[in-house]
């Protein structure tokens, strides 16, 4: 189901760690892993603080999307913000990101039929001899891309599934709600036949992962189930929500608080942008359409990730 469009207003990609990212004329989408050159592609988590933390985390947070409207309203209070000043490597236009459901897929450029020339950039899944985290090819014998099944069983209350076929692979999940670590268990799997997420849904299944974190990966497996590869566009699913941190402030002081606060009824709101992994490779250009497709109800919506 298509839900909304926006346009592509810039992207950005850098290869080494820094808060902001250059502005680029194009980037280059690889499945499962990110952006080609871009220091957050990968299968484990890249962002430094997540790795002094665990660095067996799944990385959820391969592209970084920013609705550009964001600069307009914290220009309104003096901070000049501009494209790729925060770190995004796609920021949009026209498109209420943060308002899109978990498991969101979201199409670049005009549609395209199967059978037809899908034009430059990788194909769907990352290409063969494609390194993977410094470990074996995507693909490949060896590391921890090899198609095994495994679980994500998650501590809580009432466990919620999801089975689907298609696309590459069955895929079964399951996630529990509440803030308990989430173990690798045996009662439900994650199994995919060469799927574009299977790779980092693999890393999943074998880390302990919070409830927010299970939730996406049942979202993601979703997913690349119902994707059924007639669509050649760039895509990535959607699977959480940015945690905005102090580097903010050494952006700018005070811009923190711009971008993370609490609403009447004293939930957290974040609003510096959406986190998603790559679906499908393809080149991303400014002033492409982005389409989004919502996942079947119920929708959940975007957390932390």
């Amino acid at each position: 189901m298509e839900a909304a469009q926006g346009t592509v207003a810039a992207v950005s990609c850098n290869d080494t760690y820094a808060f902001t990212k250059p502005v680029r004329g194009e980037i280059v989408l690889i499945a499962g892993v990110g952006v080609k050159g871009d220091v957050h592609a990968g299968v484990y988590v890249k962002h430094r603080g997540r790795v002094r933390a665990d660095p067996t985390q799944p990385n959820f947070r391969q592209v970084h999307l920013i609705q550009q409207e964001l600069f307009a309203e914290v220009g309104a209070k003096g901070y000049a913000v501009a494209a790729g000043n925060l770190g995004e490597n796609v920021t949009t236009s026209g498109i209420d990101l943060l308002g899109l459901p978990v498991g969101t897929i979201l199409r670049f450029g005009p549609p395209a039929r199967a059978g037809a020339d899908s034009g430059d950039g990788p194909p769907m899944g990352a290409a063969a001899g494609t390194e993977v985290d410094g470990g074996s090819p995507a693909g490949g014998d060896g590391g921890p891309v090899a198609t095994r099944a495994a679980g994500v069983d998650a501590a809580g209350g009432g466990a919620a599934g999801v089975s689907a076929a298609g696309g590459g692979g069955a895929a079964e999940v399951s996630a529990a709600g509440g803030g308990g670590a989430v173990g690798m268990g045996v009662a439900a799997g994650v199994g995919f036949s060469g799927g574009p997420l299977g790779a980092v849904l693999e890393v999943a299944a074998a880390a302990e992962l919070d409830g927010p974190t299970a939730a996406s990966a049942v979202a993601l497996a979703a997913a690349a189930a119902r994707d059924l590869g007639e669509d050649l566009r760039p895509a990535v699913v959607l699977a959480g929500l940015r945690n905005p941190c102090g580097q903010i402030n050494g952006f700018a002081e005070g811009l923190l608080k711009e971008v993370i606060g609490r609403d009447a009824a004293g939930n957290v709101v974040r609003k510096a942008g959406v986190m998603a992994v790559v679906l499908r490779g393809g080149v991303v250009r400014p002033g492409d359409v982005v389409t989004a497709e919502l996942p079947p109800l119920p929708h959940a919506p975007l957390e932390r990730v």
